[in-house]
């Protein structure tokens, strides 16, 4: 009956092709108005670049937080001819257990910033698509990257070594100024931000930097954001993080997830000699490090479903101690049009990582916000400034909704779950994705960010909901069958409900 499956399938994803070529002529192109409430224009430099900016002079832009968004911003927006001062809390090389790995479509955009260099000199491993486990049985999916070119490709890498390459890289400017200190707060007057007051380090004196614009991108511990976005933050798992050595990935230069219970695990490499682990634990609270409980738990209940090649080198990294765990955020963009300030990053908008798509779709923010502030020479009308910016939320829907979406319906269809319709559709995706060809190069395509259309996600996901569907009804439906069917479909719907209603 496989071959019945199969046509099923075939008949979905040819639905798919036509219902997004026949959408693709609907789609109108969303023009950001550049007029002032009294149809006035923003000045412009008229050749699509600002005008340089004069050594000494009073910033443009202030820009909070020197991470994967601030420095790349900074970079992107110093190299227009802006002057631009970045506050960073702490300039040392940050050693995080996220954030390492870079998917294709990112690094499509780290090129189209002139950035690819970053991933140089520091170790970084190519990434050619992932290897899924299930039960023992495992699967090859490559990324589709066969019209590209060659250098294309993931990229995965301690999170410290490529943000000071980029912090480096912003710096070697001379109208980008980095300065270490801490942001306490916004200056305001008559509802528009001017700047911001901070301390620099060493220093309890308030300090104060003034700019027409300022953008805060001091990550998901933004202590800014309240008064400028809606921050309903939700918190699904854990991740409990472990450093590999001494050991081979089965699939090389594969990422590799494995369908455990209760949930997911992550393998991939981030130098040549070490292999990172993300052992994910739904829920908020993980058992207690220092007292030995989590080693307990992952040698107990989680090594056993680690793949053979990988077990040696797990029990040992959980033996040498070097544990760290870290709260998985997930939070729908909702900001309050501000005069003056701008929110992006995970300061406004976070998914879970287990698809490592937050990079991907940062480094698409930097690219819609420096086309829409490159022909602009004058920042200083914060209201048309502000207006003008409200069209940054709809220009990065595509790419943002698509994989915040993918990224929270592939955690909760990866998750083990007694329901049996949930169980249905984790083993419908696992065989699904195993067919290979078009049935793994579409969800990869979105995936890595190569093709982050929501409409394609949508009739992917849907494709998959009929192949488990017919696995259930054929060759005999039954009363049970049929329910567990209907209830599958309802679980298909459920994640794109808060999405496509303007959520995230």
């Amino acid at each position: 009956m496989d071959y019945l499956y199969t046509t099923g399938a075939v008949i979905a994803s040819l639905l798919s092709i036509v219902f997004l070529y026949t959408s693709r002529g609907k789609r109108k192109n969303v023009k950001a108005s550049m007029k002032t409430q009294n149809g006035k224009l923003l000045k412009s430099s008229g050749n699509g670049m600002c005008l340089p900016a004069k050594m000494g002079a009073s910033p443009d832009i202030v820009i909070v937080g020197a991470g994967v968004v601030g420095s790349a911003l900074a970079y992107t927006l110093g190299k227009d001819g802006r002057q631009v001062h970045v506050i960073e809390r702490d300039l040392t090389e940050p050693d995080r257990i996220v954030g390492e790995l870079l998917q294709p479509g990112g690094y499509l955009r780290l090129i189209e910033l002139g950035l690819e260099d970053c991933v140089n000199e520091i170790d970084a491993q190519r990434v050619f698509g992932y290897a899924l486990y299930k039960d023992g049985k495992s699967s090859k999916l490559p990324y589709p990257l066969e019209n590209f070119h060659p250098d294309v490709a993931g990229r995965s890498f301690h999170h410290g070594r490529f943000i000071q390459r980029m912090r480096d890289k912003a710096a070697s400017l001379p109208n980008v100024r980095l300065e270490q200190g801490t942001v306490t707060s916004l200056l305001e007057e008559k509802g528009t931000v001017k700047g911001v007051q901070y301390k620099s380090k060493g220093s309890d004196q308030e300090l104060t930097a003034h700019a027409p614009l300022t953008i805060v991108c001091d990550g998901c511990y933004s202590n800014l954001r309240r008064s400028l976005c809606d921050a309903k933050v939700d918190i699904p798992s854990c991740f409990v993080g472990l450093v590999l050595e001494n050991c081979q990935l089965p699939y090389a230069n594969h990422g590799h997830v494995i369908l455990a219970d209760p949930s997911p695990i992550l393998f991939y490499p981030i130098s040549s000699t070490e292999i990172r682990c993300l052992v994910d634990v739904p829920g908020q609270k993980v058992p207690s490090i220092s007292s030995g409980d989590m080693a307990h738990y992952l040698k107990t209940k989680v090594a056993s479903q680690v793949p053979l090649e990988l077990h040696a080198a797990f029990l040992a990294a959980i033996d040498n101690g070097n544990i760290k765990a870290m709260l998985n955020r997930s939070m729908p963009a909702a900001p309050h049009p501000t005069p003056g300030a701008f929110l992006m990053g995970d300061a406004v908008n976070m998914r879970h990582p287990l698809t490592g798509g937050g990079m991907t779709v940062a480094l698409s923010d930097i690219v819609v916000v420096r086309d829409l502030l490159r022909p602009l020479d004058n920042l200083n009308d914060a209201s048309a400034l502000c207006k003008y910016l409200e069209s940054f939320y709809t220009l990065r829907k595509p790419v943002s909704s698509t994989i915040n979406t993918l990224a929270g319906a592939l955690y909760k269809v990866f998750c083990a779950s007694p329901d049996p319709a949930r169980k249905e559709m984790r083993e419908a995706c696992f065989d699904y994705l195993s067919l290979g060809g078009m049935f793994s190069n579409g969800p990869l395509a979105l995936l890595s960010g190569l093709n982050p259309h929501p409409l394609s996600l949508i009739l992917h996901f849907f494709a998959v909901a009929i192949y488990a569907v017919g696995r259930l009804l054929l060759p005999f439906p039954s009363p049970k069958r049929m329910w567990i069917g209907a209830r599958l479909i309802l679980v298909c719907i459920s994640p794109f409900s808060m999405t496509f209603w303007g959520c995230i």
